[in-house]
């Protein structure tokens, strides 16, 4: 019994040992991976994550968890991330919102300095659709008809912020288009009160509205990606309607804290895009409703930067900065 005692408390000393030591490369990981997804479980980010983590486990000889930390906006979460131990064991998985908070007000951490872009992991595109009721059948119709009415055409966003209200709010800038704001507390609430008629139009997530466009419950006016999607061949592309600048498609990253060595990005990266090829992980990317990606940090770290300046120029043309 001493002699397992020992071993026992020999075994305890080595762990808190690895867990205190500074991690390198060589090292690299000697301790648990969390992957903190600023969002509540369930959704398609969370998902992703879950992929990722059972990859990591699966490939390394430390186990990978996934801690959703909702909360502000996904500020609550990012936080947590920008100020861990830059060593590969704490991840952030993240969307779109990181670069479109980082454009809209001041944050607790510097989006473009205090993290490291790992890959993009999946793009969600996003379509223009309107209710039935709604005498517009394609967009130079549904332009013309919002700027006629006094009051503007309404149209639901998942919330102040997100990709479905930036999207209609570029739209308004480049267009000249009347829409008006109406916001509501998520994807379920929008679709529920656009299938019932109560406001007549949506910037949508394609993962949540395809069924209902196909079933004729909903009407698609146009894509918001810079090519057709497969899904609809016949839907064009708000860019090739006369706007070649207008492009969204929201999207999902992972990011780990600034100072965190080439190694161990470059170690992380090559599993996470591996996994993305995998035939298995792809289908279910694809069933998400999303597009799995997989990039360089470099290509990566490139497309945030873009993306923060683009929608720091969308939120002052709409006058939603807070800066």
């Amino acid at each position: 019994m001493q002699r397992i005692a020992a071993h026992a408390c020999m075994a305890l000393l080595l762990l808190l040992r690895a867990a205190g030591e500074p991690c390198s490369a060589e090292t690299y990981p000697n301790r648990p991976i969390e992957l903190v997804v600023p969002f509540v479980a369930g959704g398609t980010t969370d998902t992703v994550a879950r992929l990722i983590a059972q990859r990591l486990t699966d490939s390394w000889s430390f186990p990978a968890i996934v801690s959703n930390r909702p909360g502000g906006g996904s500020t609550i979460g990012t936080s947590l991330v920008a100020k861990a131990p830059p060593d590969g064991h704490t991840l952030l998985v993240t969307t779109i919102a990181f670069a479109i908070n980082a454009s809209l007000q001041k944050q607790p951490y510097d989006a473009l300095n205090d993290f490291v872009a790992i890959s993009e992991l999946a793009s969600i595109p996003l379509m223009l659709v309107v209710h039935p009721s709604l005498p517009v059948t394609n967009v130079k119709e549904f332009i013309a008809y919002s700027k006629a009415q006094p009051a503007g055409l309404d149209y639901a966003s998942s919330g102040p912020g997100t990709s479905t209200h930036l999207a209609a709010e570029m739209f308004n800038a480049m267009t000249g288009s009347k829409l008006v704001h109406v916001p509501f507390k998520g994807n379920a609430e929008v679709l529920n009160a656009l299938l019932g008629g109560h406001v007549k139009s949506h910037f949508a997530l394609t993962a949540s509205t395809l069924q209902h466009v196909r079933s004729g419950a909903l009407r698609a006016l146009a894509v918001t990606t810079e090519k057709r999607l497969p899904d609809l061949p016949d839907v064009p592309t708000i860019a090739e309607l006369g706007y070649p600048d207008y492009e969204i498609s929201s999207w999902q990253g992972v990011f780990v804290p600034a100072g965190t060595p080439k190694e161990i990005v470059g170690r992380l990266n090559r599993e996470i895009v591996a996994m993305l090829k995998t035939p298995e992980v792809e289908a279910r990317i694809l069933r998400e409703g999303a597009i799995p990606v997989g990039s360089s940090p470099e290509e990566f770290a490139t497309r945030f930067k873009n993306e923060v300046a683009k929608w720091a120029r969308v939120a002052k043309s709409a006058g939603l900065t807070t800066q």
